[in-house]
């Protein structure tokens, strides 16, 4: 076989496995992996480098318009699928799940049309949804759902708070009941509306409006109520589910609590949660909105708790929860510089830094290994989500590959990144190794610090049933 590309001379990673072998592509798949493959077109050397499976970052949002009533409202998302594809592809990753979301009064079948809208012909990269439910109307529930779900819309998020997306619990069990039937699984935002509302307004009754009172008005008990909570509707329904964006130490213990009653939660975290702190947000002149997200930033001790949690293998997934704001009055400064916290819109930009942060201070550093870390950003997402032919490197699945420098030393500055923010929140932060070679099905997407594909040539992928229900309601889902 004459193969399209080589890639030689490289040390190979996959979720279970670390090799010295070339990798032969042919027809955008991989078809051969051994210790020496012979011609090709095109030969890559990848002498020094790690070649490892493309990220798959699935949570973020790109070009999504908030919902009506939002105290946040007509802040602009300033990545749509062009950019947030490319930013993605220049950090390593080659898949992406957004969302797409259904608001109020609106249909989710209707939705769906307007992001196929929004993403055709825009991505470098492949490209998923996950549906939000924010209005489960009978119809939605009996008929949209269902159908949507086997058409490859496997993949639900549902939220907790938010007062325009927020579901009742009857609500979420009423869609966990559909997940069940269909073969669905949930992703939920677990934060307890009431307290933080009612804390909220204690707040702002002493005027104090700041970022960092953001983190005050959602404590680490918020969230742990809420995941209790959650995962008591998941265990009542019988379903697995997705915890996302988990913060700190106490949900996460909800999480093994769960576990250990043998209920199937998967567990995400998010670079926010490793590399930033509550104090990133007392930053002068409402700079610190440039770390409001929610969950908020903890303290080092729940920092501490989530790299032992990425460590010890409590935590399944590590996604961006990509919310591209940018800080002026288009996106976080949208109610002056003077707005109150509950006026700013939530959310930091992570697609392009996502898996450098990672692999510096995880693999670099010897808290993980490599297997982990592709697991941790392709290999698991893969599986939970259905994206068949992702997050790996064996013969047949998608060549979809980054080729790691990991010497390459890099000072993360806004200037350097690709996104369509003005700012990041890790802007000066030195980090060892950096994706130098991108390949989307063969194709190279990004090398030598350039795009190489144009946008358009990604595709849509739809999901088949995850691997949390493929391989039972049990606590071992992959």
């Amino acid at each position: 076989m004459r193969f399209d590309t080589i890639i030689k001379g490289g040390t190979f990673a996959n979720a279970a496995e670390v090799a010295k072998a070339d990798i032969g592509i042919k027809d955008g798949r991989v078809v051969a992996i051994a210790e020496r493959l012979g011609d090709a077109e095109r030969i890559i050397d990848a002498t020094g480098k790690l070649v490892l499976p493309g990220g798959i970052d699935a949570h973020c949002h790109l070009d999504q318009p908030q919902a009506p009533g939002l105290a946040s409202k007509g802040a602009v998302m300033a990545d749509g699928f062009r950019t947030g594809a490319i930013s993605a592809a220049f950090g390593g990753t080659t898949t992406i799940v957004p969302f797409c979301v259904q608001h109020r009064g609106v249909s989710v079948t209707a939705a769906v049309r307007d992001y196929h809208a929004r993403a055709q012909g825009q991505c470098v990269i492949d490209y998923g949804f996950h549906l939000i439910v924010s209005d489960p109307t009978p119809a939605v529930l009996g008929q949209e759902l269902p159908a949507l779900i086997r058409n490859g819309h496997t993949s639900l998020k549902v939220y907790m708070t938010y007062e325009a997306m927020r579901l009742s619990d009857h609500q979420i069990l009423d869609v966990l009941q559909v997940a069940k039937e269909e073969g669905a699984v949930v992703l939920i935002h677990a934060e307890n509306h009431e307290i933080l509302t009612w804390l909220s307004e204690q707040l702002e009754a002493r005027s104090q409006t700041t970022p960092r009172d953001h983190a005050r008005s959602r404590p680490i008990y918020v969230e742990r109520e809420a995941t209790h909570r959650a995962l008591s509707l998941a265990e009542t329904v019988g379903v697995p589910m997705v915890v996302v964006h988990i913060s700190g130490t106490e949900p996460l213990e909800e999480v093994r609590r769960a576990r250990a009653r043998g209920l199937t939660i998967i567990a995400e975290t998010c670079p926010q949660y490793l590399f930033l702190t509550a104090d990133d947000l007392e930053a002068p002149d409402l700079e610190g909105a440039k770390a409001m997200c929610s969950p908020p930033p903890r303290d080092v001790a729940n920092q501490n708790g989530v790299w032992r949690g990425i460590e010890d293998g409590s935590f399944d997934i590590f996604n961006s929860d990509h919310a591209p704001y940018r800080f002026d009055d288009e996106g976080k400064l949208r109610a002056g510089r003077d707005a109150p916290f509950r006026a700013i819109a939530n959310g930091i930009p992570g697609l392009e830094t996502r898996m450098p942060l990672l692999f510096s201070e995880g693999v670099m550093t010897g808290r993980i290994d490599l297997p982990r870390f592709v697991a941790l950003t392709a290999t698991n997402n893969a599986k939970l989500y259905g994206l068949t032919g992702k997050g790996t490197l064996a013969v047949g699945s998608d060549a979809d590959i980054a080729i790691w420098d990991p010497d390459k030393r890099v000072i993360i500055t806004n200037s350097m990144l690709h996104h369509g923010v003005d700012y990041t929140p890790y802007e000066g932060r030195t980090i060892q190794g950096w994706p130098v070679v991108v390949l989307s099905r063969g194709e190279v997407v990004v090398a030598d610090g350039e795009l190489k594909a144009s946008p358009g040539r990604g595709r849509f992928i739809t999901q088949e049933t995850s691997s949390a229900w493929k391989h039972g309601v049990a606590p071992s889902w992959t």
